[in-house]
């Protein structure tokens, strides 16, 4: 999905998850492109959003 795509309200928050992500897994992103990115890096931090939004969804369903 493309940032074109996301609701206009939802890509701030968007963009904040995935700065906290990055932050969690120590890589530096920046604001804007972040093409530097080795592929391990780029990873990790959507692996982390996985991770975080699967732990959202199952502390919700209890």
């Amino acid at each position: 999905m493309s940032n074109n795509s996301v609701v206009p309200e939802a890509r701030e928050a968007l963009d904040r998850f995935k700065m906290e992500a990055a932050s969690e897994v120590g890589v530096n992103l920046k604001q804007g492109y972040n093409g530097d990115l080795t592929s391990r890096q780029a990873g990790s931090v959507g692996g982390q959003m996985v991770k975080k939004m699967i732990e959202a969804y199952e502390k919700n369903m209890k």
